[in-house]
């Protein structure tokens, strides 16, 4: 027999496992990249706006209601994650980057509101901790061997139930109610930022990180862990928040 062939073939599959992780990692990275972009872009304009008299006004009216740009800045952002997941197929990859950058920054100004409702430093102190719950439940997901197909189904489902609860909520304006909302929110959003993560791994052992098509799923796999950083952030401030 000849060793140095025996040697050679049963190294493949670690090979190939080990190139495999590789080409995962890159396309993480990738993920996390632009993710991390946008909530850069999104935090200085919630600050910027947030900490000017002179540009809030023009996101809210005389009488203290929403201004028609504050309306647009509110239901914008919506649109664009439409346009982003049904124009998937349509889009080039740059234009979704635009796209991408558009929306961090008029999620970014929303968020300005928040300065208007809780002090300075419960938002920073929150968003902290959102930082490290995120990083904690990102390190998990996309190191687990164990398969969170299943908890994501039920999470999902549970957000739908969630949001049922916010807009029964809006009419009953219950504070018990509103704290468990939240509570149960942070809860969703905690493991939803595992299972997101796993699954943005498993679409990286499967696709060119540097083609078109890698590219273009490295952004929607940063749009959908940007909207549970965001979430997470926003469910906790509620639970945690200290209001002006």
């Amino acid at each position: 027999m000849d060793n140095r062939n025996f040697l050679s073939n049963s190294q493949t599959p670690f090979a190939a496992e080990a190139q495999t992780g590789a080409v995962a990692k890159d396309f993480v990275s990738n993920v996390m990249t632009y993710m991390a972009g946008a909530l850069v872009i999104s935090g200085v304009m919630a600050w910027w706006f947030g900490s000017s008299e002179v540009l809030m006004s023009y996101l809210i009216n005389p009488t203290g209601g929403m201004s028609i740009l504050g309306w647009i800045v509110m239901l914008a952002p919506f649109g664009l994650v439409l346009l982003m997941g049904f124009g998937y197929k349509k889009l080039n990859s740059a234009t979704m980057l635009s796209v991408f950058m558009l929306y961090a920054v008029l999620m970014g100004i929303s968020l300005s509101f928040i300065f208007l409702m809780y002090t300075s430093g419960t938002i920073f102190t929150t968003f902290f901790i959102t930082a490290a719950t995120f990083g904690t439940m990102a390190v998990l997901g996309y190191t687990t061997s164990t398969d969170l197909t299943k908890m994501g189904s039920i999470l999902y489902m549970a957000l739908i139930g969630l949001i049922i609860a916010m807009v029964v909520n809006w009419f009953m304006a219950s504070s018990v109610l509103d704290y468990l909302i939240s509570a149960i929110g942070v809860l969703i959003f905690t493991g939803l930022t595992a299972y997101d993560m796993q699954k943005i791994k498993q679409i990286g052992m499967q696709v060119d990180a540097r083609s078109e098509e890698g590219t273009k799923l490295a952004l929607m796999g940063a749009l959908n862990l940007y909207l549970d950083f965001v979430n997470l952030f926003l469910f906790m401030l509620r639970f945690l928040g200290n209001r002006d």
